[in-house]
């Protein structure tokens, strides 16, 4: 009997990877919540910084990409670089993939991975109870487990950040409207941040403010009229370097750890959408050259300590503080691998270590989507990523 191929995880990479193993004729069982971090992580009200052109799942066949979504159903069509696209139409166009091309997708959660003993492959225990045996696995649970809380933040919540308490993370915001009133602060000062912060501003937030280490590092981008037309076309905007990061991304693993690292940090990094300027500006307040040296919570409301270049600190107060500092791989938090596999996974620049077909050490697992970015690059932090990754996982895992 050929054992099936699991995959764990149900946003753009799972979704991707299954269609493409499916198309393949390769037996496969799909686990998750469908474009669960889109519909319930992310603010209602939020826009897609990525264009149309970079927003489409890949499949395997025509006739899925968002474009085919919103002509099939009837809603607006997002064509042009001018689009912006609402989160909530991204996250119906990522289900109706899943119901098309994964119909068989189980909504339960794997809660165990190991190696078999005998035979090969790996055992998977799922919540329901049932077990099964896998000859590969595929983990593309995307930004699960992975928001990014700096220690001095999570210093003061011993319990733990929460959307209820002093100090969140901004994945733990679906509704803003609770923050009317409020004086809220925003460390950060990427997309997420600069975009939550407008967001609590027009639900009737009293005051908000953007705090960021950085001197000048609250910037928009330019918008597609105002991009070099001698530089090349990606998905990104116009740029050479963006256009190796797209297009050539196997070369990326090839480079020194060092290099890797540096650049997944700052390439396609923290600036905030061309669109977003015109409601930032005269809106939310900025703190730029400021870090949070320590925080604490008095009377129920956060207290930040805040330092400059020279180490001259002051004190910042509000209701509430969230924290859009993004997300970074660990593999810790990825429970499910069991301990033996987690020790056995070689790690580089912040990830596991993969080779070509995002193989990992281990023989039959597989990484894709934002841990795969450590090897592939930045472009793997984006939906445009699965055009590149999804294919090639599903013929290195055809090998096995």
């Amino acid at each position: 009997m050929t054992l099936p191929v699991a995959v764990i995880g149900a946003g753009p990479y799972g979704l991707s990877t299954a269609a493409h193993l499916r198309a393949r004729a390769i037996p496969v069982r799909v686990f998750g919540d469908p474009m669960v971090a889109w519909r319930e992580h992310m603010p209602a009200g939020m826009l897609l910084k990525s264009t149309p052109a970079a927003s489409s799942i890949d499949a395997p066949q025509p006739g899925h990409t968002l474009f085919d979504f919103c002509q099939e159903v009837g809603e607006r069509r997002f064509e042009s670089d001018w689009d912006a696209i609402p989160v909530e139409t991204f996250a119906r166009y990522g289900e109706w993939f899943q119901r098309r091309l994964v119909p068989d997708l189980e909504q339960v959660r794997v809660v165990s991975v190991e190696r078999r003993e005998r035979g090969g492959g790996f055992e998977l225990k799922l919540d329901s109870g049932d077990q099964f045996a896998a000859r590969a696995v595929v983990v593309a649970t995307g930004l699960t487990g992975f928001a990014r809380m700096p220690a001095e933040l999570a210093a003061a919540v011993p319990d733990g950040p929460s959307a209820t308490g002093p100090i969140s993370h901004s994945s733990h915001h679906r509704d803003l409207s609770g923050f009317a009133g409020k004086e809220v602060v925003v460390v950060g000062a990427g997309q997420s941040a600069l975009e939550s912060a407008v967001l609590l501003a027009e639900a009737g937030a009293a005051s908000v403010r953007v705090v960021a280490r950085r001197r000048g590092a609250v910037r928009f981008g330019a918008a597609p009229d105002g991009q070099s037309p001698l530089k090349p076309d990606t998905p990104f905007g116009r740029a050479w370097s963006l256009y190796a990061f797209s297009y050539h991304a196997d070369g990326f693993r090839h480079l020194p750890a060092q290099a890797r690292e540096y650049l997944v940090r700052r390439v396609l990094g923290p600036l905030g959408a061309w669109w977003l300027r015109e409601r930032f500006i005269g809106r939310v307040r900025v703190t730029e050259g400021k870090r949070v040296a320590r925080a604490r919570v008095e009377d129920g409301r956060p207290v930040l300590a805040l330092a400059d270049e020279r180490g001259w600190e002051s004190e910042l107060v509000a209701d509430h503080v969230i924290a859009a500092t993004g997300y970074r791989v660990d593999l810790a938090a990825l429970e499910f691998l069991g301990g033996g596999l987690r020790t056995r996974l070689a790690v580089s620049a912040g990830g596991p270590r993969l080779g070509s077909g995002y193989r990992s050490s281990v023989p039959g697992l597989f990484f894709t989507g934002l841990p795969a970015a450590a090897s592939y690059g930045p472009v793997m932090r984006f939906v445009c990523g699965t055009e590149y990754a999804s294919p090639r996982v599903a013929r290195e895992v055809a090998r096995i």
